[in-house]
């Protein structure tokens, strides 16, 4: 009962252009794809850019109780960008659909679990004979999964389905985003342009006509006081924003002090099941996360909860099937507006399937509060975790409480993500003030 697990964790429709990227970015992207041993079982191929570091599977394994042994990893020979990341080009070289074919006995796998499904993925399930064993295949063989990853085609699924979304629009020429942008100034708003593609707030950007506006969940802030400055920006920014013409941006009304909470699921012919629902912990993009949601009550958590059902069956209607991320933010006067859906394996995704769904047991899930930060600069992988066991803070699968180091991300900027696991909020939070004062002179 082989799974297929592929890490693609960069993407055109994920990041944008990947020639863009820098040499870090690229790094940080292939220690993304490793967290993909999270949902590894025994006897499963994986497809990784590099082959991962034997401390950090082995740490994995012990926790998930894994035979290490047991996993094959296929890794195809480096393409235009390099070794960092899993690129269409090193995707469809012959030699590693070869060496992919022999991983797998010659047969299909039953599943095939990749972060994002582009025409990569789809090429290598019909190349196996596997077509089956991807989940929604007919919807993203047909470039589906591109369509409902757009934060343009995000609004108008959200609106025809009835979800609450910030005002603004979509924009496909620079006239017509210097009017919107120039409606919510007047209207005494700023806006935030939201490229088509890209992640992790990375294609953001917050504008306002005077100083001291924070953009949460946005690259920058900028300050366009006036219509000359607003024309000047737009010249200016319009190649970028747009992928150079390529893309339709999105505009809409920032909303300052608001919170963002998501409720994730997977999708099936069936139904949709739902897998959790959190907050992102933005500072001000995301620097973390904590599941269950702590920020909303529970009468926010039901209509967070509504919206999410509404737009995910959408999605399912259309033929989308894996699993779906439903973002919002909740304003200060408790308004609960959506802002995308993420239809690809998220950063939230090893808590709620992983964590949540292997280490801790369903008897003790739903009295556990799980609290990831990212960004523990540390010497290594290895020192960081037996730094972590001598000082008693290692996670304990006895008592479901412990920190767990979740993505060791040290060959691209030496730090690694931790999720702090434990009975209240107050308690995870220590954890991870005690975990910081580990490496003193190596934390930010």
């Amino acid at each position: 009962m082989t799974t297929l697990i592929i890490g693609n964790s960069r993407t055109w429709e994920m990041v944008g252009d990947l020639a863009a990227l820098t040499s870090d970015q690229l790094r940080d992207g292939g220690c993304a794809a490793q967290r993909l041993l999270w949902f590894a079982r025994d006897g499963d191929v994986l497809v990784l850019p590099f082959a991962p570091p034997a401390d950090y599977l082995s740490y994995i394994t012990h926790l998930t109780g894994t035979r290490a042994s047991s996993l094959t990893t296929v890794i195809p020979p480096p393409g235009s960008l390099g070794s960092d990341i899993l690129t269409p080009d090193r995707l469809a070289d012959p030699s590693f659909l070869n060496d992919l074919r022999g991983a797998l006995g010659n047969r299909p796998p039953v599943k095939i679990l990749a972060v994002y499904k582009d025409f990569s993925i789809t090429r290598i399930a019909r190349t196996l004979g596997a077509e089956t064993a991807l989940p929604g295949y007919p919807f993203s063989a047909q470039a589906g999964d591109a369509l409902v990853n757009s934060k343009a085609g995000f609004r108008a699924l959200a609106a025809g389905a009835g979800v609450p979304i910030a005002p603004g629009t979509v924009v496909t020429r620079p006239e017509q985003a210097l009017e919107a942008i120039a409606d919510l100034f007047d209207q005494g708003h700023s806006a935030v342009v939201k490229m088509e593609f890209n992640g992790g707030g990375l294609g953001n950007e917050v504008l306002s006509r005077t100083d001291g506006v924070v953009p949460t969940g946005a690259a920058q802030a900028v300050v366009l006081p006036d219509r000359p400055a607003l024309l000047s920006y737009v010249q200016r920014r319009w190649e970028r924003l747009t992928a150079g013409h390529a893309h339709r941006l999105v505009v809409e009304q920032f909303f300052p002090r608001s919170t963002t909470s998501y409720a994730e699921f997977i999708v099936t012919d069936e139904a949709a099941q739902l897998i959790g629902v959190g907050d992102l912990l933005m500072e001000p993009r995301a620097i973390g996360g904590v599941l269950p949601a702590q920020t909303i009550d529970a009468e926010t958590r039901t209509e967070l909860l509504d919206g999410a059902h509404q737009l995910v069956e959408s999605l399912r209607v259309l033929g989308y099937r894996g699993v779906v991320c439903a973002d919002a933010i909740v304003t200060p006067d408790k308004q609960v507006l959506f802002t995308e859906t993420n239809c690809r394996l998220t950063g939230s995704t090893h808590l709620h399937l992983a964590l949540y769904g292997r280490l801790v047991d369903p008897e003790y899930r739903e009295k556990r509060i799980f609290l990831e930060h990212f960004g523990w600069a540390v010497p290594s992988f290895t020192e960081a975790v037996e730094r972590l066991a001598m000082a008693g803070l290692a996670y304990d699968p006895t008592s479901r409480t412990g920190v767990v180091i979740t993505s060791n991300n040290v060959d691209a900027d030496g730090t690694v993500a931790c999720c702090a696991i434990a009975e209240e909020l107050q308690a995870a939070e220590e954890l991870h003030r005690r975990r910081g004062e580990l490496f003193v002179d190596q934390s930010a």
